[in-house]
């Protein structure tokens, strides 16, 4: 006699405890780690706390009836999404490397020492990220290729690095905003139906106010720079850069090759590791000594030493030997291990995020706020509030803009808002929010390629905690509220002018 097949369990939907445990969990394991390690925790114990925090998601789920396929399958789904920014980060590290060994970043900061006068260095750092972002569309690859340099910069003239982070980070974000080549810029506007253009132009309005705040306060905090370190050493700095780098303008190559491939909208990853070994193959040519030294293998032949010095900088990072130990420190970076831990503590954050949206945890705490959200200014508030939960609890800034563009795009059509609204309020709040998150990819991301906390250059991320505010001001105030025309489809809007603010 056949047996009767087995009858599929009916998963639960989530309660409010269910929903609430996993966050408190990670929480209190996140601050706990911060408390007991202080800003070494990003190495090693946050992303243990990320782990437990996931295993704990797992259980509530289980317990609800989920089977574990269905869990495997989404976390697949959540390590699948960050594919990307793995690549991107192991291209990075390559190209520090490469970059120290070519001389493109001791030229960079050689240049600086030389020129930039350390009262506006700050002010001067926030407008060069800001142009190179707004031309390539990229945060991660500004902060990652110029403002490497500038951090380098900033130790050698003795200007704060928190300070400074805070400047890369600020003029980053204004291009990943506002630029047409962003790709988050591109998916604000195409997740809420809205033409790139007029997104553009609704962000502009919290942009450039931000960004001229931002400006403003790094002019402020610049009169404070007035450099640590006097001529002498400053020469004695400058001398033993010159001693190991042959420093010329065509070590700066592999940056303009960058920005060029990044114009032409070359995917990232592909993008970085051809700027990568191109470095590498010039320092074989321009750095023979540099080379040399930091393979230290005389009994070998130079195609040999050269092919050897390329794939180590890619792989370990750089080890520069110039007798100054200031200048070792700073020189000696890069390598594709140098992202390890930034990649682990990624892969523990999306992996919990995707969990909790997958199963409905998220939803759960976040559909009420709709209820309550009876006013515009309320509206508004929700969407911010949404957006900066989503960074801190998912730790991706892809579901920080994705899920509240779910979740309430419906919600300001039945109010006759216009789309470019929220996606302006997602773009603000969802994006530039991330990199103030430790364990977020972003705030990891920045951390690991600027070589300081994520806690330590916060309160200096002028532009990244502005720009969520404005958002926010102009949803309490009307200002610049688009309404949908009376019969419209969600596309056409009213003029601000002809708003209704109430």
């Amino acid at each position: 006699m056949a047996e009767a097949p087995e009858t599929p369990r009916t998963a639960k939907a989530p309660s409010y405890l269910d929903a609430i445990v996993p966050l408190v969990v990670l929480v209190v394991l996140v601050g706990t780690s911060v408390a007991l390690f202080g800003l070494d925790a990003i190495n090693g114990p946050m992303q243990v706390a990320m782990i437990l925090a996931t295993m704990v998601a797992v259980a509530v789920i289980l317990k609800n009836g989920h089977a574990w396929e269905e869990i495997a399958q989404s976390g697949q789904k959540g390590l699948a999404t960050v594919v990307g920014a793995i690549f991107i980060l192991l291209a990075v590290g390559a190209l520090i490397g490469t970059w120290n060994m070519s001389g493109t970043i001791p030229t960079l900061v050689y240049y600086g020492i030389k020129l930039i006068d350390p009262t506006w260095f700050l002010p001067v750092a926030f407008i060069v990220c800001s142009a190179i972002s707004l031309s390539i569309g990229s945060s991660w690859t500004t902060a990652g290729t110029v403002g490497v340099g500038l951090m380098g910069l900033a130790h050698m003239i003795g200007v704060s690095p928190a300070m400074t982070a805070g400047a890369v980070i600020s003029g980053a974000y204004v291009g990943d905003k506002i630029s047409p080549l962003s790709e988050t810029t591109v998916l604000a506007a195409q997740l809420n139906g809205v033409e790139l253009f007029k997104h553009i132009r609704a962000q502009a309005w919290t942009t450039i106010p931000a960004g001229l705040f931002a400006l403003l306060v790094f002019v402020v905090l610049g009169l404070t720079q007035k450099g640590g370190l006097d001529d002498a050493i400053i020469q004695a700095e400058l001398g033993h850069i010159e001693g190991l780098f042959h420093i010329t303008p065509w070590n700066l190559l592999p940056l303009l090759f960058l920005l060029g491939m990044s114009i032409r909208k070359v995917p990232a990853p592909l993008a970085i590791m051809c700027a990568a070994l191109l470095a590498g193959i010039m320092a074989t040519f321009l750095q023979p000594q540099a080379v040399a030294q930091f393979v230290a293998a005389p009994d070998q032949s130079a195609p040999v030493v050269a092919i050897k010095g390329v794939w180590l900088a890619m792989a370990n990072g750089f080890q520069a030997s110039t007798g100054m130990a200031e200048v070792d420190a700073l020189l000696s970076r890069g390598g594709m291990d140098s992202m390890l831990l930034t990649i682990w503590l990624i892969i523990g954050a999306v992996t919990f995020g995707i969990l909790v949206d997958d199963f409905g945890l998220l939803n759960k705490l976040v559909a009420p706020l709709l209820l309550k959200a009876r006013s515009m200014g309320k509206l508004f508030a929700s969407v911010v509030g949404t957006a900066v939960g989503l960074n801190i609890a998912a730790g991706d800034q892809y579901i920080a803009l994705l899920l509240p563009t779910r979740l309430y795009r419906g919600e300001f059509a039945k109010r006759g808002l216009a789309p470019e609204n929220l996606s302006r309020a997602v773009g603000d709040a969802g994006i530039v929010t991330s990199a103030l998150v430790p364990w977020n990819s972003c705030g990891a991301y920045m951390s690991a390629v600027l070589g300081i906390s994520t806690l330590a250059y916060l309160p200096y991320a002028v532009f990244n905690y502005t720009a969520p505010v404005l958002t926010l001001l102009l949803g309490i105030t009307g200002y610049r509220i688009v309404r949908l025309a009376v019969g419209s489809a969600p596309g056409d809007a009213v003029s601000p002018a002809s708003r209704d603010t109430t």
